[in-house]
């Protein structure tokens, strides 16, 4: 009689849904860790110089995709999802403002970063960034881009995120004293933040359903595109 064969159990794994995660910092937290100062000062010298712009020059089809775009946001964005958001408006606004790959800069959406910053881990994921690199390698970050729906399952804070991207690109650039650049945002409210060293400036808070508004932001993100080539690229 032939010897049966032995079969072995099938191993199932079962994913722990109390298994730890990445901690989720609070902005007060990030700034008794690391000993940070926040100025929220719009007239600060980096600020104020960020925010120096005239209104920007649109061509005719940026006139269009910008009047389109403000109507759709003026009308849903109670409505949207971060998602939606993020894909259906934040996208066309930072196109407008310049905010694209070339000249040896690349963008990413949605990329995990992590370093070890002071002998604390810290990971997060960016929602959009922008860095000195090629293809889908980065090098240097500068620029990072925070944003949450509170009203829809917010996902933590997007100024402790923020600030948690800068902390790791300080690292990852192995330099604290050139500022680095962002954006905050909470539904319609966009606040424009630079670190340097332990220091970070946030600005006032512009409404992107407000026409003159949404045309600041834009030539602010402009601004930023200028001072990335002309002083941050090494």
């Amino acid at each position: 009689m032939a010897k049966k064969k032995e079969t072995k159990p099938i191993e199932v794994v079962v994913e722990d849904e109390e298994a730890p995660k990445t901690k989720q910092y609070k902005e007060a937290e990030l700034i008794l860790l690391f000993n940070l100062k926040r100025i929220a000062n719009y007239k600060t010298p980096l600020i104020k110089e960020w925010l120096a712009v005239e209104s920007p020059i649109l061509s005719a089809g940026e006139q269009y995709i910008f009047d389109k775009k403000l109507e759709e946001v003026q009308i849903n964005i109670s409505g949207w999802s971060e998602e939606d958001l993020k894909v259906k408006f934040i996208a066309a606004v930072l196109e407008l403002g310049h905010l694209e790959s070339g000249n040896g800069i690349v963008t990413f959406f949605d990329k995990q970063i992590s370093a070890t910053v002071e002998g604390t881990l810290l990971t997060v994921k960016t929602d959009f960034m922008m860095a000195k690199g090629l293809l889908n390698v980065m090098q240097n970050p500068y620029f990072h881009f925070q944003e949450y729906k509170p009203q829809i399952n917010p996902k933590g804070e997007p100024m402790a995120q923020l600030l948690e991207a800068f902390l790791i690109a300080q690292v990852k650039n192995k330099d604290t004293k050139t500022p680095l650049y962002g954006v905050e945002t909470i539904g319609a409210n966009w606040r424009f933040v630079i670190i340097e060293q332990k220091e970070y400036h946030v600005s006032k808070s512009f409404d992107c359903t407000d026409k003159d508004d949404l045309l600041k932001i834009i030539a602010v993100l402009r601004k930023f595109r200028w001072i990335l080539e002309t002083r941050l690229m090494k």
